[in-house]
């Protein structure tokens, strides 16, 4: 199923996700994520998390890149990139029609704009990680309930919520959810080699970026496919496990700070 933009913005404001399609779309044309984010007036870190969260999103990925710091690196759409903004032009031309004649509906209704603030922040948050996958396993226990996601190519998170939480959401064996991880609840260790940890949650990937701070540091891990996890530890913990681009790392997230969501 492919993502649609979610909108209900009143009054002919730009409307959500439409900087997203022109980002793809400019990086289509020019072969680079940074170029592409200047473009379209993105900076940088805005322009490389947006690519990251369409990857994360999508079963495939949307954009083929390689990280070239701010002076920029070759990007371009993978075939589902192309085919993926070809289909949510349509859907979004289809929808902005709907929405238009909604709009004028509703334009002097003030119950309206509560609806368009409580579906904004319903299509919002603050976690830098959210990975799109299907429930593979659920299993009940007195309180709690482990749901394993599969987010493909092999990988898996594992959540622990409540069991009133599961029934809230609807979930089964095959439903599609989003998991989403703060990037200061990732713990890096150096390496990919097996280790005892009780953290359910052991990510293997390859650092492609790493952005330093006075205190903290911001730490991009590719894990396959496209997918990416980021995580938020101090430079001194970058310095400690001697970290740089290329390397190879472990992100470990405890099941009980994984939080699900359904569309």
């Amino acid at each position: 199923m492919i993502p649609t933009p979610a909108s209900l913005r009143l009054g002919g404001s730009r409307r959500a996700g439409e900087d997203r399609l022109a980002l793809l779309e400019a990086i289509a044309k020019r072969g680079s994520i940074t170029a592409a984010g200047e473009e379209i007036g993105l900076g940088y870190r805005a322009a490389w998390d947006a690519v990251q969260a369409l990857n994360n999103l999508f079963p495939r990925p949307l954009v083929s890149a390689q990280a070239g710091g701010r002076s920029g690196g070759a990007a371009g759409l993978t075939p589902e990139g192309v085919a993926a903004l070809n289909a949510l032009r349509h859907v979004q031309a289809e929808i902005s029609l709907a929405m238009d004649r909604l709009g004028a509906r509703l334009a002097d209704d003030p119950g309206a704009h509560a609806v368009a603030e409580t579906w904004s922040l319903l299509m919002r948050t603050s976690a830098r990680n959210a990975l799109r996958g299907k429930v593979r396993t659920l299993a009940d226990g007195a309180v709690n309930a482990e749901v394993v996601v599969d987010i493909g190519q092999g990988l898996e998170i594992v959540a622990t919520i409540t069991r009133p939480s599961v029934e809230a959401l609807g979930l089964r064996v095959g439903s599609e959810v989003i998991a989403m991880i703060k990037a200061s609840f990732v713990i890096l260790v150096a390496g990919d080699a097996p280790i005892r940890v009780s953290a359910r949650n052991r990510l293997a990937g390859t650092v492609i970026a790493l952005d330093e701070g006075a205190v903290n540091s911001e730490v991009a891990l590719e894990l396959a496919d496209g997918k990416t996890l980021i995580a938020t530890i101090t430079r001194r913990s970058v310095e400690d496990l001697g970290l740089k681009l290329g390397d190879r790392a472990t992100a470990l997230v405890k099941a009980s700070q994984v939080i699900l969501a359904v569309e």
